[in-house]
């Protein structure tokens, strides 16, 4: 009798055991999908989709494959401002990454903070909503290069961060072709305009 209640004890423990055991995992489980759920969150709105845009260049292709920076080089040829040309020569073609600020990966606005703080020495806040804080808005007539535009989602709110060139383009990295060149005046961009900032390089 006494074996058989030791034996019915020990059975109880261990499942307690395995139940306590996966219950953990369970938890465990459950906060890392709604840690991942949450930074889905944060950056959904920087999902956009487009055809990315390459200026022409004056220089007759010779059927040889085009460097990654190809079309940065065509919008450079007039433009005074090498250091940011040369900042953001590097990160052309880097991918997309959620929070990434690395050229294994980086989003809109950590390319944008690595651009600035490179060509200028500007320390930027490192959300794209949060940018605006570090700039001085401009009417869209009087964009130079180098200012900072920002767009909205559907919801209203700024989610996306991209580097004013010139002509209509703007460089920043986007999720379906990463860090790469756009048209402002192309039917999503400016449906989701919404301002753009100048920062003081005092």
């Amino acid at each position: 009798m006494k074996r058989t209640f030791t034996l019915i004890f020990v059975a109880v423990v261990v499942a307690f055991s395995f139940s306590s055991c996966a219950y953990i995992k369970k938890m465990l489980h459950t906060d890392l999908e709604d840690e991942d759920f949450i930074i889905s969150q944060l950056y959904q709105d920087e999902l956009v989709q487009e055809v990315p845009y390459h200026p022409q260049t004056a220089t007759p292709t010779t059927g040889k494959t085009k460097s990654k920076s190809a079309s940065l080089s065509a919008l450079r040829t007039a433009s005074s401002d090498n250091a940011l040309y040369d900042a953001i020569d590097p990160w052309m073609g880097v991918p997309y990454k959620y929070g990434g600020t690395t050229k294994s990966g980086v989003d809109c606005s950590g390319f944008v903070g690595a651009v600035y703080k490179s060509a200028y020495g500007i320390t930027l806040h490192r959300v794209a909503r949060d940018i605006q804080q570090d700039v001085t808005f401009v009417e869209r007539g009087d964009l130079r290069e180098g200012d900072i535009l920002f767009f909205t989602n559907s919801k209203g709110n700024v989610s996306h961060v991209g580097i004013y060139l010139r002509d209509e383009t703007f460089v920043h990295s986007s999720t379906s072709n990463g860090v790469s060149l756009s048209q402002l005046n192309s039917t999503y961009w400016s449906q989701h305009y919404y301002k753009a900032g100048r920062v003081s390089r005092k």
